[in-house]
């Protein structure tokens, strides 16, 4: 059992930056990677980012070079910065951890990013 808090998300304008944060708590984990994947308005929800355990990365292409994941291990914790941020950013963004029983995904957070 895991429970993912989230929190970070705003409006930002065009250009600016914003930082997205989720803390996992519960019993397991067993953790094997990380990750956000977001979901704009009348779009399939997509990847954004994901990191494992030992910090190999991944970023979809329309993100790359913009936004960056980190994590704690220890924390249980999952970051993304998102920089020069566009209106095309905007969705809600869903934490996600993949662990060695399954996968858990938070509430999700509002992300709107203005022109």
């Amino acid at each position: 059992q895991v429970q993912l808090v989230e929190s970070g998300g705003g409006l930002v304008q065009a250009g600016g930056s914003l930082t997205l944060s989720c803390v996992a708590s519960g019993s397991d984990f067993r953790i094997n990677s990380l990750g956000w994947h977001r979901q704009a308005p009348g779009k399939q929800r997509e990847l954004v980012a994901t990191i494992t355990r030992g910090g190999d990365t991944y970023y979809t292409d329309s993100v790359k070079g913009r936004f960056t994941i980190s994590r704690d291990n220890a924390k249980n914790t999952v970051v993304l910065q998102m920089n020069s941020l566009k209106p095309e950013d905007t969705g809600v963004y869903y934490c996600k951890v993949v662990t060695v029983f399954r996968i858990y995904w938070g509430q999700g957070t509002q992300v709107t990013v203005s022109s």
